[in-house]
């Protein structure tokens, strides 16, 4: 069953792509026609992308992978936030900090000195200094809660990478290609499609577009997440049946040995 279908997408305006003299010739096979020098995508095409990419970040999920979504333009970064939080995924919609992947263990350290400063408060310490420093670390907490704090659960680097505007997030796109993490990107017609190894033609400057893709990849990664938990509890409840099973074998046993016994005698 396909996960979005033409006249959704038509209606979020998600055949809209750049003005023809900025457009990529990488994207000529998913351009459908020109209408008052705007290219127009093929919708077709961009149902079958999404479909293709939400059944990859299902599997991602189903075996307990983080994916992380990148969105740091205007018009995309509360939908990003909303939909990632939804399905517990990490995301990244303010600035990009350089190096988040290729050197994730300095990232990691600026999370925890964000965890630090919340032992401080929890345990009173924090009360004990002066207004300067208490000033200080709040301002500093803050900086890195709005940076980090949507990331401060991602103690390993991500199995993917789930882009809005590849050419804004092109920093984050070639960390990602250094360190062999597959992209997913929406990708409008100025963009080039070979950047990422699942590309979404599509508008990805409207917010509606956005929201539509990422409404049938989020609902993608929560089919995985939810199959995961139910093979976990079937697995566990398999693991109570089979000693269950043994100790009946076992008194199967011990009874037929008793029956044996007693027609010898």
């Amino acid at each position: 069953m396909s996960r979005t279908n033409f006249e959704t997408l038509l209606e979020a305006g998600c055949h809209f792509g750049h003005l023809k003299r900025k457009w990529n010739p990488a994207m000529a096979p998913y351009i459908f026609m020109e209408r008052n020098g705007i290219h127009i995508i093929d919708l077709h095409k961009t149902v079958a992308k999404v479909d293709e990419a939400a059944e990859a970040l299902k599997a991602i999920a189903k075996g307990g992978r983080l994916i992380l979504f990148v969105a740091t333009k205007k018009q995309a970064k509360e939908i990003v936030a909303e939909k990632a939080a939804s399905v517990n995924m990490p995301y990244v919609t303010e600035r990009w900090p350089g190096g988040m992947l290729t050197n994730f263990q300095t990232i990691r350290k600026a999370v925890k000195k964000m965890a630090n400063i919340d032992k401080l408060t929890a345990d009173g310490t924090f009360s004990n200094l002066s207004k300067r420093e208490i000033l200080q670390i709040s301002r500093q907490r803050a900086k890195l809660e709005k940076n980090l704090g949507s990331i401060a659960d991602l103690k390993r680097l991500p199995a993917a990478l789930f882009v809005v505007d590849v050419c804004k997030e092109h920093i984050a796109v070639k960390e990602a290609h250094r360190l062999g993490i597959p992209v997913f990107g929406i990708v409008d017609t100025n963009a080039d499609p070979n950047c990422c190894d699942f590309a979404i033609p599509a508008n990805d400057d409207a917010t509606k577009s956005i929201e539509v893709i990422l409404d049938a990849c989020c609902a993608a990664v929560a089919e995985g997440v939810e199959e995961r938990k139910l093979e976990k509890a079937n697995d566990e409840a398999q693991g109570e049946k089979q000693p269950r099973r043994n100790n009946q074998r076992a008194r199967a046993e011990k009874h037929e040995e008793a029956v044996a016994e007693e027609a010898a005698e």
